[in-house]
């Protein structure tokens, strides 16, 4: 009777020590809402390079520990944009390598999960975004960073997109294309 009562303390001891893990690190993954009350609690205006490189990077690991759902939610409210724009354009560009990658990567598999209805409406929003956007980008990118975000994108979308995704976004790809070729 004694070892029973041992192994239910050991095992609840153990169980308490999982449960503390797993809400601990659920309590550390970053959400939409505490990225951008991150860098809005962090303005990137007057501050040294060392601590703007530091503010961007941590933003940047932020952003690529949001699932695919909170990075929806991020792109909806649209204010990550404030903190991009007050970044220098080397500064952008090291955002970009930081978070492209993985982006591309959630997205790809996202999209392979999504049946074609949704992945339809995905497609059509995309291509809103890029008619209503595509004047801007130029102002934000410069041309050879344009394109090689594209072609990282494209290349990832390349390895890790089913045939019925490839076929469903070749829309996108084609505008995002014609979108950047009169870039400066």
């Amino acid at each position: 009777m004694r070892r029973w009562i041992q192994a239910l303390v050991v095992l609840l001891v153990v169980w308490g020590i999982a449960a503390a893990v797993i809400l601990s690190s659920r309590a550390s993954r970053p959400t939409a809402k505490s990225l951008v009350a991150f860098v809005e609690a962090n303005p990137l205006e007057g501050l040294p390079a060392d601590r703007r490189a530091e503010v961007i990077a941590k933003a940047a690991d932020q952003l690529n520990r949001l699932n695919f759902e909170e990075r929806q939610e991020l792109r909806k409210t649209r204010r990550e944009r404030a903190f991009f724009d007050q970044m220098t354009e080397p500064e952008r560009r090291e955002f970009l390598e930081l978070t492209l990658p993985e982006g591309f990567r959630q997205l790809m598999l996202a999209l392979n999960k999504m049946s074609p209805e949704e992945r339809k409406k995905i497609v059509n929003r995309a291509l809103d975004d890029i008619e209503r956007e595509s004047p801007g980008i130029a102002e934000r990118i410069e041309s050879a960073d344009a394109q090689r975000v594209i072609s990282e994108g494209l290349g990832s979308f390349y390895e890790e997109a089913s045939a019925d995704v490839k076929m469903d976004f070749a829309p996108v790809i084609e505008r995002l294309q014609r979108a950047t070729r009169g870039m400066r």
